[in-house]
C-alpha cells in the first residue's frame, strides 16, 4: 500500500512563518509517501488579474522557487506540485515531481480557463509537452493540472497507460458538484485512484474565493474522502491490485476504434 496524502492550503500561503509551520507540522506527524499539493499554491493567485503583468509574474516565480525548497525540507518522499516557469514573454504552469532531493518536470498545463477570476489565456502558455505517465513513489502516474481534469480522454489514456494514480492539483472556485463529477468519470475512464488538493479562501480582497475540499476517488468513481476547513488534511491508502483489476474491466478495458 502506497499512503497518499492531499490538502486544501490557504490563498496566499507563503513557505515560511505560522502557517507554514502548522502545515508542516501536520505533514510530518501524518507521514504520507506521496504528497500531492494543490496548484501553484504559493502566494497570490496571480491570474485574477485580467491582464499580464511582469513583475507579478517574475514575484511568483521567485516565491515558487522558495517554496519548492521548502517542499523538499519537508522530508516526504515523493510530493507533486506545479509551479510557474518563464515561458517567452509570458509564463507556463509546470506540473512536478520532488523526490530523492530533486525536482523535475512532468508537463506544462494545456487548457486554460478565460472569465473573471480565471483569466489564465493572459498569464500562461502552453506547449508540446503532452501527458505522459511517469514513476513517482514507486508507482506509475499521471498528472492532470486542474482544468485538464474537465477533458475525460486525458485520464483514459492515463489508465490505459497503466496509471494507478492521478494527481490533480488545483485551484478551483466553490463550485465543488463539477469538480467531484469530473474526478468521479476520470476515475471510472481510467480505472486509477484520482486525489485532488485545493486552494481554499480568498486571501486578497480583489481575488476569487476558492472552495477547498480535496478529494480522492477510487477505480471505478467513489468517493473515498474529502477534506475540510477541519481536516485539511487526509490520507487515503493506494492499493496497485486494485487499480490493476480495475483496469482489466469495463469500462476501462473497451477498446477503440482505429481512426481514419
Amino acid at each position: 500500500m502506497t499512503r497518499i496524502g492531499f490538502v486544501e492550503w490557504p490563498d496566499g500561503l507563503l513557505p515560511e512563518g505560522a502557517a507554514w509551520e502548522r502545515i508542516a507540522g501536520d505533514l510530518d506527524e501524518a507521514r504520507p509517501d506521496v504528497l500531492v499539493t494543490n496548484e501553484l499554491p504559493f502566494g497570490k493567485w496571480i491570474a485574477s488579474a485580467p491582464v499580464f503583468d511582469a513583475a507579478a509574474a517574475a514575484a511568483s516565480v521567485e516565491l515558487h522557487q522558495r517554496g519548492v525548497e521548502a517542499l523538499l525540507g519537508l522530508g516526504i518522499a515523493t510530493i507533486v506540485s506545479s509551479r510557474p516557469v518563464r515561458e517567452g514573454d509570458s509564463l507556463a504552469n509546470e506540473a512536478i515531481v520532488i523526490e530523492h532531493g530533486r525536482v523535475r518536470a512532468v508537463h506544462r498545463k494545456q487548457y486554460f480557463p478565460a472569465e473573471p477570476g480565471w483569466h489564465e489565456t493572459e498569464w500562461y502558455d502552453g506547449d508540446s509537452s503532452g501527458f505522459e505517465p511517469t514513476s513517482m513513489g514507486g508507482i506509475t502516474a499521471g498528472v492532470l493540472l486542474c482544468t485538464e481534469l474537465m477533458f475525460n480522454e486525458h485520464a483514459r489514456a492515463y489508465g490505459r497507460a497503466g496509471a494507478s494514480l492521478i494527481a490533480v492539483p488545483r485551484a478551483t472556485g466553490t463550485d465543488q458538484r463539477s469538480w467531484q463529477i469530473a474526478g468521479a468519470m476520470a476515475a471510472l475512464a481510467s480505472g486509477a485512484f484520482v486525489v485532488s488538493s485545493n486552494r481554499a479562501g480568498r486571501a486578497n480582497p480583489s481575488g476569487p474565493t476558492f472552495g477547498g475540499q480535496g478529494f480522492a476517488f477510487a477505480p471505478g468513481g467513489r468517493l473515498i474522502s474529502t477534506t475540510s476547513p477541519g481536516r485539511p488534511l487526509s490520507i487515503i491508502e493506494l492499493d496497485v491490485q486494485r487499480s490493476a483489476d480495475a483496469q482489466a474491466s469495463y469500462p476501462v478495458y473497451v477498446a477503440e476504434l482505429p481512426q481514419g
